[in-house]
This record gives structure tokens, sequence and C-alpha cells, in this order.
């Protein structure tokens, strides 16, 4: 594995610590209400703060905040990186194929079982009835069915399938579309302005027609109504970068955007801030804000989502070239550590929740449970032979 190589692999096992650290984190938000969001009225926030706890701080705002701009665009970026070399290698039925197997059999069984069992007690917090049976019923009731954090799951899978349909029907998009971003990628600067370009388009209409923070659910299938376009931009970057290789143009080790990475994380400082000034003033009221504030926010979303990624790549090229156990075992295991890892967290938030501890003391106990925990599951589970067969493969991170 090259220098390149394994930054990708370290910043993968990155990547679902932060995602843990980031779901153990929530009941604690100072920006929460007092009370817990009831369940069976819309729009249905218990899905995203299953618990409200009444001890908060507000340093935890400040990370989900920073976290919410990059941290989903870059996981699909990432997603995307490794699609065309696994498309050339296995062809495109045989690719859609070991997705749906490796990626739609887990999802699948995980809305169904895992989900209803991870916010059982999102309703007992608020229920007159606790009991199973009634939560069952109030369940079925939903006129939706929450899938919980596997909507990344979904949304990857139709992205997998748009580019499999692309393969199928337009051969050579692959090839026109890595040519178009070498000629950004190796220069991190062009790069960064055309993705804020392209996020702009793909962004700024849906935010500004249903607002950042909405999101829609249709049977077991949700997604924040702004981003999915966004997000398929990100997957399509990271598919053209992929299909050129790893260790050259933008994620070389020794690239341009590794050497900069003190101007990215300058960079990624200053959209944080051009986006959370004009957010902060249409957060509670969104419709009603002036087209300008909302207009405003929109696009600091966009250079903040582009500049955090940036960033958190060009700190992983600088810095995450060695190996470690530790890091190695985490990126093997993050598929399932993410599979698993929301309903013991937020079991833990709620056993916690009469506990007289201050929240950075409650928060440190979820993350550090829920990450032993999720880690030895994912780890005992990649044992068995059927589980086995679902984990995705080891991919060969040296290029195409």
């Amino acid at each position: 594995m090259n220098g390149s190589s394994v930054a990708l692999s370290n910043l993968r096992a990155v990547v679902i610590v932060v995602v843990l650290a980031f779901h153990s984190v929530l009941p604690y938000l100072a920006s929460l209400p007092a009370a817990a969001y009831p369940f069976d009225s819309a729009p249905y926030l218990w899905q995203a703060f299953p618990i409200v706890d009444r001890h908060r701080w507000f340093g935890f705002d400040l990370f989900c905040a920073s976290q919410d701009l990059s941290l989903m665009a870059l996981m699909f970026f990432l997603s995307g990186l490794f699609v065309s070399p696994s498309l050339a290698r296995k062809g495109d039925w045989g690719f859609l194929t070991d997705r749906l197997l490796r990626i739609g059999v887990p999802c699948a069984i995980a809305i169904i079982v895992l989900t209803p069992l991870a916010y059982y007690p999102a309703y007992r917090v608020t229920a007159v009835d606790p009991g199973v049976g009634a939560y069952w019923q109030h369940w079925l009731a939903l006129p939706f069915w929450p899938c919980g954090p596997q909507w990344f799951l979904c949304q990857l899978l139709a992205f997998t399938l748009v580019a499999v349909v692309m393969q199928r029907f337009a051969p050579g998009w692959a090839e026109r579309l890595a040519r178009l971003v070498a000629i950004a990628g190796e220069t991190p600067t062009r790069f960064f302005v055309v993705l804020v370009t392209v996020s702009t388009v793909a962004y700024v209409p849906l935010a500004l027609a249903y607002s950042p923070f909405a999101w829609a659910n249709f049977g077991p299938i949700s997604f924040q109504a702004s981003r999915p376009v966004l997000y398929l931009v990100y997957f399509l970057g990271g598919f053209a970068i992929g299909a050129r290789g790893f260790d050259r143009g933008l994620l070389a080790c020794d690239g341009a955007l590794a050497r900069r990475w003190a101007a990215w994380l300058a960079a990624a400082v200053f959209g944080f801030a051009l986006w959370a000034a004009p957010t902060s003033m249409t957060m509670d009221d969104w419709s009603n804000a002036p087209l300008l504030l909302k207009l405003a926010a929109s696009l600091g979303y966009v250079v903040a989502c582009a500049s955090g990624c940036l960033c958190v790549l060009a700190i992983c090229l600088r810095f995450g070239r060695e190996r470690w156990r530790a890091l190695d075992s985490l990126s093997a295991n993050a598929y399932g550590m993410y599979m698993v890892h929301y309903g013991i967290a937020i079991s833990l938030q709620y056993v916690l929740l009469d506990t007289e501890l201050f929240a950075i003391g409650k928060a440190a106990i979820v993350f550090g449970c829920t990450m032993v925990t999720s880690w030895a599951i994912a780890a005992v589970l990649a044992g068995v032979p059927l589980v086995s067969r679902l984990k995705p493969e080891k991919r060969r991170l040296s290029g195409a």
C-alpha cells in the first residue's frame, strides 16, 4: 500500500469514530428543547434526536454543526472513489449484484430489525404505555417506516444504480468525467472552485425551496430534501478521481493539497463562520427569513462543505501515511460498526437520563461504551461465514 492508500484507509477509521461521536453527543446539545419530541406528532424530530437530556453543553453544538456541514458529503466522496475500479473489474451487472448483496441486504435487515429496536427508548421517554405491544402499535401507525442512519446506505445504493445505468447506456462517460476532474484536480484551489460552483447549482435552489433542515420520508426511505443532488455531486467527484488512481493528482501524498493542509484548515474555519453567521439568524424561522439571508446561508453551506472536505483530506494525506494496528482494525470493521452502533448509543443515553452527571461525562460514557461494544460486535460478526459474505470486500486502494 502506498502512502495515499494508507491515508485513505486511516481516514475510513477516523470517519467511523466521528460518526459514533456525533450520535453519542446528540442528546446534550444546548439548542434542543426542554422536553423530548413526541413520538406520534409530525415532523417526528425524534428520528434525529431520539433522546433529549436536561444536561447540555454548547461545545457539542459546535462539534455537531461542523460535522453536519461536511461529514456526509465526505462519506459519499470516499464511497465514490472505489466505484470506477470495481466497475472495470466486475462489469456493470456484476458490480450491481455485488453492491445489492453487500449493501442492500444488510441495509434491509438493519431497517426491518435493528431500527425498531434502536428507537424503542425514544418511544418510552414520552409514552403513556411503555409496553412493547403498545410501541409496536404506535410504530405501525407511523406514516412511514423510520430507517435511522441507514438512509446513507439507501442513497448510496441509488447513486450506485445511477453509475451502473450511465455505464450501461452511455459508455465512455466515466472517462470524460475523469478527464474533466483531472484538469481541476491537479490544482486543489481550482478543484475547490469547480466543486463549489457545481454544488451551488445542486444545493441552493433546493435549500431555498425546502429549507436546509427539512427531511422527506417515503416508506423506509428518508433523505434531507435539500441535499440528495449535492451528495450525488460529491459521489461523482470521488468516482472521477478514483478512475484516475489515488496516488496522483488531488490525492497524492506529496501533492499540493497535502502540502498546504494548514491553508485548507484555515479555509474550513472561514467556511464554517461564513455559514454559521447567516444560519444563526434563519434557523428559528427559515420560511419567513429574508431572502438575502437564506441565500447567504445556502452559499455559506456550499463553501463550508467543500472546504471542510478538502481540509480533512489534506490533513489525512499529510499526517495519516503511517499504519497503526488499531486504525487498521477500525477501518476493517467500520461498516459493521456503522450498522450496529445506533441502537447501542440510544440505549445508553436512555439509561443515563436520570443520572446526575454533567453533559461531557454522559457523552464520554456513551461514546466510549458505544465504541467498544460496536467494535467488538463487528469484529465477532466478521468471523461468521454468512455475515462475512455480506461485508464489503477489502478494496485495493492503489488505483484502477
